[in-house]
């Protein structure tokens, strides 16, 4: 079975008092899996989730607008693509590539926010390269820019008017929003990463 695995830690998070953004954490992990067996927070900041492979960068993509909420906050996470041998109740006790991949990649994080690792080293070097150029703009996020991308990717059909009054702010401030947040580009990137996942 085939899977993503993300592992990602909290940037700054002592900086801030827990309740601040522990509960947008739960929310937006609980958007994407079940709570132990397909997502699990850990030593305090630290968490691993667990999705579809084709769906892991925009999952990335809604962690971090969810934590960019938060004024100073940040997120660094390593998506592994690969086999889960063996699934257990609790994500933290599964294991496999997937899980292995996700590991190394976090750990070789270092100044990037981040990166992915599927064992296929072109794919790697290509996405990788994309997921740098991308994290320029994403990791300059302001809460107001972070807060319109998240109501935008938890509501997918939803058009910039609605989303606006949901926002209780005016069409064009979302607009402008969206475009200093680099949201199409982010869009183009999630469908070519889609393409290159498919194809290993």
């Amino acid at each position: 079975m085939k899977r993503a695995v993300i592992t990602g830690d909290i940037i700054r998070s002592r900086e801030k008092k827990t309740e601040n953004w522990i509960k947008n954490l739960k929310s937006v992990l609980a958007h994407h899996g079940k709570a132990f067996s397909e997502w699990e927070i850990f030593r305090g900041d630290s968490f691993q989730l667990m999705v579809e492979p084709l769906y892991a960068l925009m999952a990335t993509f809604h962690i971090k607008a969810s934590m960019k909420c938060v004024s100073e906050l940040d997120v660094r996470m390593a998506i592994g693509v690969g086999e889960v041998t063996h699934l257990s109740a609790r994500i933290t006790e599964s294991n496999g590539p997937a899980f292995i991949y996700s590991g190394e990649c976090f750990d070789d994080l270092k100044k990037q926010t981040l990166a992915i690792k599927t064992g296929h080293r072109e794919t790697d070097k290509t996405l990788n390269m994309m997921f740098k150029l991308a994290m320029l703009t994403a990791n300059n996020w302001s809460p107001k820019v972070a807060t319109v991308i998240k109501t935008f990717l938890e509501h997918p059909g939803s058009n910039q008017k609605e989303l606006a009054q949901r926002l209780n702010i005016s069409q064009s401030n979302a607009s402008e929003a969206l475009k200093r947040g680099g949201f199409n580009e982010m869009m183009q990137l999630d469908e070519f990463y889609r393409e290159k996942i498919a194809n290993i």
